[in-house]
């Protein structure tokens, strides 16, 4: 893989003491990768995501690094080179899409992007002027998605991307994240095998809130993730 973008040492995560979610896990992102994660329910992914997004502050790790320089997830000089856009979300419900992109462009120092084409795949054209809680989930998370796009993170991190979408839209999906490595790096996390085979250049499978295994670019396919998921839920 290319040089390393953010690197991530014995990182533990936690919601109570009684309940450690992630445990001496060690993660590399390397510039311009597609990386996916994958795991059954109660994995990690989601709370890793959150880690990374700055909305969960109990977790320690021994060496954090993002372009080769230490770097704390929740400072503003990280925060504007990532976006997220979450399985479910309920914020800015009384935003437009065009206000809270408008919003968003300007939280991060951006000039406002022409969306047309975005609007146009996602199949969004309706509700440009819908506020964000008058949509169906699948439809905030249009609004969400080509926020992102849009946007143009050097990091993007996406929770379940295809929950809630349409077979047109999830297919310019596909296309989106495929070709999103001219601009800079994606990380999302699934349980569609289809959406980690058709765009990662690695696959992550995750246990116990560890990485188990690391699926490198050929040799990632349904059939050899799917065993490994198989192996983790006898085990």
């Amino acid at each position: 893989m290319g040089e390393a973008l953010l690197t991530v040492e014995n990182l533990s995560a936690w919601y109570s003491d009684e309940k450690m979610v992630l445990s001496d896990f060690s993660f590399e992102l390397a510039e311009q990768e597609v990386a996916g994660l994958i795991g059954l329910n109660g994995a990690g992914k989601t709370t890793f995501l959150k880690v990374l997004s700055g909305l969960l502050p109990t977790f320690r790790s021994d060496n954090i690094r993002f372009c080769g320089s230490p770097v704390e997830f929740r400072k503003q000089d990280f925060k504007l080179c990532r976006y997220t856009v979450f399985a479910e979300d309920n914020s800015f419900s009384y935003f437009t899409f065009r206000e809270y992109l408008a919003y968003v462009c300007s939280a991060y120092g951006r000039a406002a992007s022409d969306v047309t084409e975005l609007i146009r795949g996602f199949h969004f054209e309706e509700y440009t002027d819908t506020l964000l809680k008058e949509l169906s989930t699948g439809n905030r998370k249009k609004a969400f998605l080509i926020t992102a796009f849009a946007l143009k993170p050097r990091l993007l991190l996406l929770d379940e991307p295809v929950n809630g979408l349409d077979f047109q839209s999830t297919e310019y999906l596909y296309r989106q994240i495929s070709g999103y490595k001219e601009h800079g790096t994606v990380l999302f996390s699934s349980h569609i095998l289809e959406s980690i085979t058709l765009t990662s250049d690695r696959v992550f499978v995750l246990e116990n809130g560890k990485i188990r295994q690391t699926f490198e670019r050929g040799q990632i396919n349904a059939a050899d993730i799917r065993e490994a998921l198989h192996d983790e839920n006898d085990g």
